[in-house]
């Protein structure tokens, strides 16, 4: 069964730091041969948070998206983007 990381923003607060984390992101999630199936673009919230940008990433399994959050290239790529 597949695996999914979905990552559903409240406020980006720099555009430029989003694209730095955005890169780092994929360098990671290629690692672990994920697709990412939502990225960014044009989107309507009919129930829930408005968020700006939602991502979903897809992985061969639930373990292997857990290995990829966890993971020291994604968390690096996380920590040093502070969005907010």
């Amino acid at each position: 069964m597949k695996g999914y990381v979905v990552c559903v923003w409240e406020k980006i607060s720099s555009e430029e730091k989003l694209k730095e984390y955005a890169l780092k992101a994929k360098i990671a999630a290629d690692k672990y041969s994920g697709i990412f199936i939502i990225r960014g673009g044009k989107n309507r919230t009919n129930e829930g948070i408005n968020s700006p940008r939602t991502t979903v990433v897809e992985f061969r399994d639930y373990n292997t998206a857990i290995e990829f959050y966890d993971s020291p290239e994604y968390q690096e790529g996380f920590m040093k983007v502070e969005l907010y």
